[in-house]
Parts: structure tokens; C-alpha cells; sequence
């Protein structure tokens, strides 16, 4: 599951960083973080999908958000039982239950 996770994590921390900073032309005198090479990247990209070239960012968040979920969802059913077992003890430790005495209950009117 860590492989998973850094197989996920990986591309996207590599392409959101190289996003903004080329977005920003923070290019520390590499010429990859460019302002010039991030607008002709997203203009060949935007030829090839034959759609704004503004747009591309947008569709790339949400197609991460989309992974994002999934992942998740994939880690949450393999942990399925562990999430329930501490689900269960937080709500044991917030709301705990307590069996009255036997003698505890309420008081009947005698007939």
C-alpha cells in the first residue's frame, strides 16, 4: 500500500510543483520552470486536445482530485475493519453506555 501511495503522490507532487512555479516563472535558471516553456507546453497540449489551453490546469485538478478519491477509497476498504474498530472506541470514550442497576429503573405506580 506505501508503494501505492508513493506510485500516487509522486507525479503529482512533481507536475503541481513544476506547474506553479513555471506559472510564476520561478525558474531558478533551469529552462524547464519557464514561464515561455510552461505556455508552450500548455499550448501543444491544447492543440492536441483541441481545447483551450486555460482549461488544461482545471481538467488536470480535477482528474487529481478524482485519484485522490480513489486511492482513498481503495486505502479505507482495505483498513475497513481497523476504521470501524477505532470508530467504535472514539464513540464509546464520547458517548459511553451505561447499563442502569436493577433497581435503577423508574418508579411503576402500584395498582
Amino acid at each position: 500500500m506505501r508503494a501505492l501511495l508513493a506510485l500516487w503522490a509522486l507525479p503529482l507532487a512533481l507536475f503541481w510543483g513544476w506547474f506553479f512555479l513555471s506559472l510564476n516563472d520561478i525558474n531558478f535558471g533551469y529552462v524547464m520552470l519557464s514561464r515561455q516553456l510552461h505556455d508552450l507546453v500548455f499550448e501543444l497540449y491544447g492543440e492536441m486536445l483541441g481545447i483551450d489551453p486555460k482549461e488544461i490546469p482545471m481538467l488536470i485538478a480535477r482528474a487529481c482530485v478524482f485519484d485522490t478519491l480513489l486511492i482513498g477509497a481503495i486505502w479505507a476498504f482495505r483498513a475497513r475493519r481497523r476504521l470501524i474498530a477505532w470508530f467504535k472506541e472514539r464513540r464509546d470514550r464520547w458517548f459511553p453506555t451505561v447499563a442502569p442497576a436493577p433497581g435503577d429503573g423508574p418508579k411503576l405506580p402500584a395498582e
